[in-house]
């Protein structure tokens, strides 16, 4: 599968490459999903430079919120369903292995990239411009 990887820490993206790697293998709790659409999000960035509180070694997949399509039947979820889900890593591939609990079923009426982005992108631009800047109706 392709990835998204980063291989080196560095303030301008040049430590990401374009790789393939092996598909995730879930454990017994996980679901692997393909991915449709993953949402970039601040933490993503700050990882890419070694700035978020979260350390992965090097290398690694980041991709936090995504959706897409459940590959095999797990974790209450049969194959072909449509999922958006969460990660602390890993969204940026073709395939994710992650904890059924971190899944719901996506909302019919979202496309896949709408749906990727209601995780982190959302909530923190709701906060910022609802909670923060007081934004109201009609403004």
């Amino acid at each position: 599968m392709q990835a998204l990887q980063i291989q080196a820490l560095s303030p301008d993206l040049s430590g990401c490459a374009l790789v393939e790697l092996p598909a995730p293998d879930p454990a017994t709790d996980q679901v692997l999903v393909r991915v449709r659409a993953a949402s970039l999000n601040f933490p993503d960035l700050l990882m890419t430079r070694g700035e978020y509180q979260l350390k992965p070694p090097l290398p690694f997949v980041p991709g936090m919120d995504f959706a897409g399509v459940v590959v095999e039947s797990a974790g209450g979820f049969a194959a072909g369903d449509e999922v958006v889900g969460a990660t602390r890593l890993g969204a940026f591939a073709e395939t994710v292995a992650v904890d059924a609990a971190a899944l719901h079923p996506k909302p019919a009426a979202l496309d896949f990239a709408v749906a990727a982005s209601y995780g982190a992108a959302y909530l923190t631009a709701y906060v910022a411009l609802v909670e923060l800047g007081g934004l109201e109706a009609g403004q």
